[in-house]
């Protein structure tokens, strides 16, 4: 063991140099993403429109280029679909991340260059476990397999030259021959497109294997280990694949998974690694075992700017560099990447938690919201009261979301939360009674919409029965991999269509 993860060390040592740089040097880094991105598509049609070959500085930048959402950069990516080249990008793009965001019926195609692939997803692949080793130099994960649950993957049908797929399947088309041998499951049911019948496979073929780490969300992984039990009789994660020591988790909150990982998997050794990637690129990872925040990563092809909230539904919105950013506020983020997305707003929203380096959290999506009476409560308020209900009352919540409940003649206007509990709180009303009075505590905005009953009343919780949000997820063809549950939303879309679920 000590030969192996003193190799591993000696590889990882210059990597680890790097990011060290960038911790010390932020400015300078994003300045030198941004010049290089600049330069490299000065000749691309996007960049002839905008003239590249003019812009000098980031003011002239944001003055010349618009900000795009996915509807005005599609035109674009459309053509590139249909086999088109250097529209956004100079070298040839053949692959697309296809996103829904959320439950949504759109599909979104973000473009993957190979660029994008090899100076961001996969190098944070590597750097998850160059910053893991570094943090646990007696870790005992290289002498074992690294179990993925993801996406499927299909040709595309604008264009028999392109491919599109979840992220997960683009990456696994693409990595290198050689990583395989550490990878689990196979090829062939890894990408399997039907998901009920690729949890069986994946279970069935894998509870015999040295299993040291595991990565995917953690609300579908969850299905998956319950269903290793079921076949393998055992009560305890840790008696199927002992070496089990490390879960690379991303896409939802760990904060209400957080317990019933720790009841299925016992072992003392076990690591949870927060990351935050998208189909768009992977911005940050968890670079500290007991601080939750997540450092910035800043050279791997991706340049940012941020819009502050307060100010996201002006005319034109200012955006902020890297540099202007201040602790503890909520920001929009704006990124210009390797894939040729420019000024793209990816819908998320982040909070920073420290400068000196730049951590972030992950606090929401610009358009999952509840203010619909002035509110504004977003989805870090809505996790950090759960996860304070939870911890007092013993609850552990599989799924949940909440909307707006309006007016009407006998009532006043509430949330209503939907909840599937894998352990219901020992009292719901005393659950209710701390969710309303934390976020009384952390939103002022909430609080006086609360005040006296006047505008808001209590929260309505609806405890939804088992499989509800699973049987939903399937009637839209949205089960497994990226497909998420919208926590939060302004109006009653998905939270009516789930209560027709609950029987």
């Amino acid at each position: 063991m000590p030969v192996i993860n003193s190799i591993v060390n000696l590889i990882n040592y210059k990597r680890l140099a790097q990011i060290d740089e960038f911790r010390r040097h932020p400015v300078e880094i994003q300045n030198n993403q941004f010049r290089e991105l600049i330069d490299t598509a000065k000749n691309t049609e996007f960049g002839k429109q905008y003239h590249y070959q003019e812009i000098r500085n980031y003011q002239q930048f944001a003055e010349r280029v618009p900000i795009h959402d996915y509807d005005a950069i599609k035109p674009y990516i459309e053509r590139t679909l249909k086999g088109e080249q250097n529209i956004l990008w100079p070298t040839d793009i053949r692959w697309f991340a296809k996103s829904s965001g959320t439950t949504s019926d759109r599909s979104k195609y973000i473009p993957i260059t190979k660029e994008a692939l090899d100076e961001c997803h996969f190098r944070s692949g590597k750097d998850i476990y160059a910053i893991f080793s570094d943090n646990n130099p007696d870790t005992k994960i290289f002498v074992g397999k690294t179990l993925a649950l993801g996406g499927s993957h299909q040709m595309n049908d604008s264009s028999d030259k392109s491919f599109s797929g979840d992220l997960s399947a683009v990456l696994l088309r693409n990595l290198p021959f050689w990583t395989y041998i550490y990878k689990l499951p196979n090829l062939d049911i890894a990408l399997m497109e039907e998901w009920e019948e690729k949890i069986e496979r994946i279970a069935q073929s894998t509870i015999k294997s040295p299993v040291s780490n595991i990565v995917g969300v953690p609300s579908w992984f969850l299905v998956l280990l319950r269903r290793v039990l079921e076949i393998t009789g055992k009560n305890d994660i840790s008696e199927v694949w002992p070496s089990l020591e490390l879960f690379v988790h991303g896409g939802v909150s760990f904060d209400p998974y957080r317990k019933t990982y720790r009841n299925l998997i016992s072992n003392p050794n076990m690591k949870y690694m927060e990351t935050y990637n998208a189909s768009e690129g992977f911005f940050a990872m968890q670079d500290e075992p007991d601080k939750s925040d997540m450092l910035l990563m800043l050279d791997y092809g991706i340049f940012y700017e941020f819009i502050p909230m307060e100010t996201l539904n002006d005319e034109n919105p200012k955006t902020i560099p890297l540099e202007d950013v201040e602790l503890n506020k909520n920001y929009a983020i704006i990124i210009s990447s390797n894939s040729g997305l420019w000024r793209y707003m990816i819908g998320d929203t982040v909070m920073f938690t420290s400068i000196k380096p730049y951590k972030i959290r992950v606090t929401g999506r610009t358009k999952h919201f509840i203010n619909a009476f002035g509110e504004e409560v977003i989805i870090d308020n809505a996790e950090n009261a759960l996860k304070k209900a939870c911890e007092l009352t013993g609850a552990e919540i599989r799924e949940y979301t909440a909307a707006p409940r309006y007016f009407g003649e006998e009532k006043n206007a509430a949330h209503q939360w939907l909840f599937e509990f894998i352990k219901q709180p020992d009292s719901l009303e005393r659950f209710v009674k701390i969710l309303d009075e934390t976020l009384r505590e952390i939103n002022s905005d909430y609080d006086a919409k609360r005040y006296k009953n006047m505008t808001l009343g209590p929260p309505e919780v609806v405890v939804m029965s088992d499989g509800s949000f699973y049987r939903w997820l399937k009637s839209k063809q949205k089960l497994g991999g990226q497909h998420k549950i919208p926590r939060l939303s302004n109006n009653r879309q998905y939270v009516d269509a789930l209560l027709k679920f609950n029987h």
